[in-house]
């Protein structure tokens, strides 16, 4: 039992803390006019939106401070997204910001909503099509020329030098070329994205291969393992976090080329042709769903490697230590 007069538990304070800045941010959000009413900025709403400033930056910074538990970091990046929304939104709202700036979040939620079927049919085309079968061929092309060159290293005298010379294109020269070989469906776009994943999953096969051990590489060799066996008892096992380093990489830029390449020719769907075509028609709310659609999907396809990534090389240092 805590000693009358002690010090209140610092959860309690916490608690406390984000029960007041909650409240605060309660009574700004009801003061705030209809956005678009030119009522301007009062100074009452300006000194709340300083004192609820100060609360959520010390709000955040108390969870991010809590030790114990890895939910507390996930904890700690929530409190700060929505807060980011709550100010967002407020801010919007309290300067009249025009929509085809930046349109507040509810009016993002409220096309997300209502355009849910469309941004499905985008979703689907871009991500399910173009981004998850160029992203497979492309990485798996990268591995396999890796490895050929890894084997037979005169190879990386030809092989090597073409395939940085892919990495050195650029996307928007290569995009209307692949439209013109491949036609303006998703092919043209699974066709780009093969290009941009190729040399980054290609690097990190090479590098990887070479991180195993010399005398482990010694040890196999005096037991007249083959190279197949060296390659996966020993080699590809010590490669684990560079070839997933180079997954997520390729995640990430599957999903940007896909969507840029979508600019140059694509059919009547697709998140990159969504947001070109809605911004050229100042639907400002729904161009931003779209790039919600395509964050979230890349921070969920991250999140999912990254568990992945902690089940199949668990055993590695570099694993262990996170």
């Amino acid at each position: 039992m805590n000693r009358a007069g002690a010090a209140p538990h610092p959860t309690a304070r916490l608690w406390a803390l984000l029960a007041a800045a909650l409240l605060l941010a309660a009574g700004l959000w009801q003061t705030l006019p209809a956005q678009g009413a030119g009522q301007g900025v009062s100074l009452a709403r300006a000194l709340g939106l300083v004192a609820v400033l100060g609360l959520a930056g010390l709000s955040v910074q108390r969870v991010a401070a809590l030790d114990g538990h890895p939910a507390y970091g996930s904890a700690a990046a929530a409190l700060f997204g929505l807060w980011v929304l709550y100010f967002w939104q407020v801010g919007v709202t309290l300067f009249d910001v025009p929509r085809v700036l930046l349109p507040a979040p509810s009016a993002i939620l409220q096309a997300l909503v209502d355009r849910r079927d469309t941004l499905a049919g985008d979703f689907v085309q871009t991500v399910l099509k173009a981004v998850l079968i160029g992203w497979a061929l492309g990485s798996g092309l990268g591995f396999a020329v890796g490895v050929a060159i890894d084997r037979a290293p005169f190879l990386q005298r030809g092989l090597l030098p073409l395939a940085s010379l892919t990495s050195t294109v650029p996307l928007v020269a290569v995009a209307p070329i692949a439209v013109m070989w491949f036609g303006f469906d998703w092919q043209s776009k699974a066709a780009v994205v093969v290009l941009m994943t190729f040399f980054p999953m290609l690097v990190s096969t090479l590098a990887g291969l070479q991180a195993a051990g010399k005398l482990e590489r010694e040890l196999m060799h005096s037991y007249a393992a083959s190279y197949a066996r060296t390659l996966v008892d020993l080699r590809l096992p010590a490669a684990m976090p560079f070839l997933f380093n180079a997954i997520k990489i390729n995640a990430t830029l599957a999903l940007i080329g896909a969507i840029v390449a979508e600019f140059f020719g694509s059919p009547t769907v697709g998140l990159g042709f969504r947001i070109s075509t809605e911004a050229s028609r100042m639907n400002m709310a729904l161009v931003w769903g779209a790039i919600v659609v395509a964050a979230v999907t890349g921070s969920v396809a991250y999140a999912l490697l990254v568990q992945l990534e902690r089940r199949v090389a668990f055993w590695h240092p570099s694993i262990r230590s996170r």
